[in-house]
């Protein structure tokens, strides 16, 4: 509830509820406040986006949203319950979506949904489209979703309904501007090449947790027509789902060269970790021939000064000694 207090202190544009229960969580805390929040629906339409199950979010058996068939009886209730204004539908089935048929599917469900509720008398202002639209990682990536073809679906099937839009195409926005930059620590040579960066999963997961390649190339620009060798490029945490690519092809490098993974602006530092004990990298912003730390990577020190010592448990120090007495 704590983040809901926060949305309602911040004043957002509006909170998109996940479920009754958290309706009725936030009909509490609002009209305890004496405040008005407002809120869209969540609708799961039960619409695979065929993209990584990872990040497919609905359908029927996803954690999100309540079920397209509940809706009407969910908006009734957000319409009764005090402290809340129901202004809309939202709906969000995934992210790098390569195809528009599920985004039609979807995007129809919704819209029927709008006209239901209005028949009902309610007047369903705002549709809230969630995001989707993807980009490319690497070279074999399909051809993405065009924002005109994109656009075109949505004026054909929301276009007829007079409702305020909103779209989350962040990954969309950002992703292409990010980049992370990892030199080169050890070369080894056994049945394959190895590559050990001093990048890791704990710096860009997403390797390890769905499964996909970032496209990595040299910082320094190689000559025309070198030859290129395949590689494993890989991390120095103790996992082996700590490998960037397996036997990726690249010009040969060696101990202190740089390379850069493209497309990491997204879902890349904001993932990050200190497994490990590894200090979060650190963020520079870049424009043109300017640049800016705008976060630092934090030491050592600062990351154990997080973590205290109960006075109960005694001096750490003493442990040994006790342990001999005893």
């Amino acid at each position: 509830r704590a983040e809901l207090a926060a949305a309602l202190d911040a004043g957002i544009h509006q909170i998109n509820v996940e479920s009754v229960p958290e309706l009725r969580a936030l009909s509490e805390l609002a009209s305890s406040r004496g405040q008005i929040a407002r809120v869209a629906i969540r609708v799961n339409p039960d619409v695979d986006a065929g993209t990584h199950t990872a990040i497919a979010t609905g359908r029927k058996g996803d954690k999100f949203g309540i079920a397209h068939t509940e809706i009407p009886a969910a908006y009734r209730l957000a319409a009764q319950l005090p402290g809340l204004e129901a202004v809309g539908l939202a709906v969000h089935i995934g992210s790098q979506i390569v195809k528009l048929a599920p985004s039609r599917a979807a995007f129809s469900r919704v819209a029927e949904l709008v006209a239901t509720l209005r028949g009902e008398g309610h007047s369903v202002p705002r549709v809230d489209l969630g995001g989707g639209l993807t980009i490319p990682y690497h070279e074999d990536d399909p051809e993405p979703v065009s924002p005109a073809s994109y656009a075109a679906l949505v004026q054909e099937i929301f276009g007829p309904l007079d409702v305020a839009l909103a779209f989350e195409p962040g990954r969309f926005l950002v992703g292409a501007g990010g980049v992370l930059v990892a030199g080169v620590v050890y070369v080894k040579q056994g049945e394959q090449r190895i590559v050990v960066l001093d990048a890791a999963m704990n710096d860009l997961v997403r390797p390890a947790m769905y499964d996909i390649e970032h496209r990595i190339v040299p910082v320094r620009e190689p000559p025309a027509g070198v030859r290129l060798e395949p590689a494993d490029i890989v991390g120095p945490v103790c996992e082996s789902t700590d490998t960037f690519n397996r036997g990726y092809r690249l010009p040969r490098l060696e101990e202190g060269d740089l390379v850069a993974f493209t497309a990491a602006g997204a879902y890349g530092a904001v993932m990050s970790s200190t497994y490990n004990s590894r200090p979060l990298v650190p963020e520079v912003l870049v424009h043109g021939g300017r640049f800016a730390v705008i976060r630092e990577r934090p030491s050592y020190e600062a990351m154990l000064a997080l973590d205290t010592i109960p006075d109960w448990l005694g001096d750490p120090a003493e442990a040994p000694r006790r342990r001999g007495a005893a």
